[in-house]
């Protein structure tokens, strides 16, 4: 099955490194524009031109701190601005944050919430209208299994992750009538720097590939997933081909979630 995006324009934020990267570079080669907002101008620059290598589609790049509500609003103008409309929003920024409950501190609670959660609010707040009137809309949330399979000291990520897949059920709801989709893909354990960063923090003296490889044997399919399957998924969801599914959370994880 071809996939085909001509035409669509994409906004996804953490769109400079692992899955967002990923996705930009899928949608690119499906024909979309996609607008890609990080905080790093450098990061986003090298994103951007690997994308271009293969992009049938124009590659755009913004920054901004989709933690604020000014940073969402800089992030919605800038990819209006390139491109004239949203019609495909991503909301991949955040990384895993985990601790103790106890030792969570307020800070650490809101910070989260406010890049995780109220980052996918506000955006969505912002492209809504427009799909609505066009009759056209995707929404994808990138969430994690903790989300529907917490586990102790997964606070406070598995709890925004929770409320982010709340969300998605919210607006596939009020979006149906409209053909705004909204779906959410929750990742399982899938090479990205989030891992490269923990091989570093880890001091082990063992190659990055030999840390997957050690870390996948434990994993139901033996190894850790890749970023462009996740990516292959993003993109079928957000194409005409996935024009009624909405409303789902879809694991992509290897099996390794104990819940469907």
């Amino acid at each position: 099955m071809e996939i085909l995006l001509n035409g669509r324009n994409a906004l996804i934020t953490g769109g400079s490194q692992g899955l967002g990267r990923a996705m930009a570079m899928e949608f690119c080669d499906s024909g979309a524009n996609v607008s890609i907002v990080a905080r790093n101008q450098d990061a986003l620059d090298e994103a951007a031109a690997q994308v271009r290598k293969t992009a049938s589609g124009k590659i755009n790049t913004i920054v901004a701190d989709v933690s604020t509500a000014e940073g969402c609003e800089l992030a919605y103008a800038a990819a209006t601005e390139a491109f004239g409309q949203v019609d495909i929003l991503v909301n991949n920024a955040g990384s895993s944050a985990r601790g103790v409950f106890e030792q969570v501190s307020d800070e650490q609670w809101q910070s989260d919430l406010d890049l995780k959660l109220f980052a996918a609010i506000r955006l969505c707040r912002l492209v809504l209208p427009g799909m609505k009137e066009r009759r056209f809309g995707r929404i994808i949330n990138t969430l994690n299994t903790g989300a529907k399979a917490p586990q102790a000291e997964g606070a406070p990520t598995a709890v925004s992750r929770a409320a982010g897949m709340a969300l998605t059920k919210i607006l596939s709801k009020e979006g149906a009538a409209h053909n705004v989709l909204v779906n959410a893909l929750l990742v399982g354990k899938i090479r990205s720097n989030q891992w490269e960063r923990r091989h570093e923090a880890s001091g082990s003296n063992e190659s990055l590939e030999a840390f997957y490889d050690n870390d996948g044997k434990n994993l139901p399919m033996g190894r850790l997933g890749l970023a462009e399957e996740f990516a292959a998924l993003a993109c079928f969801l957000a194409s005409d081909a996935g024009g009624y599914i909405s409303g789902t959370a879809i694991n992509v994880d290897g099996a390794l979630s104990p819940v469907v």
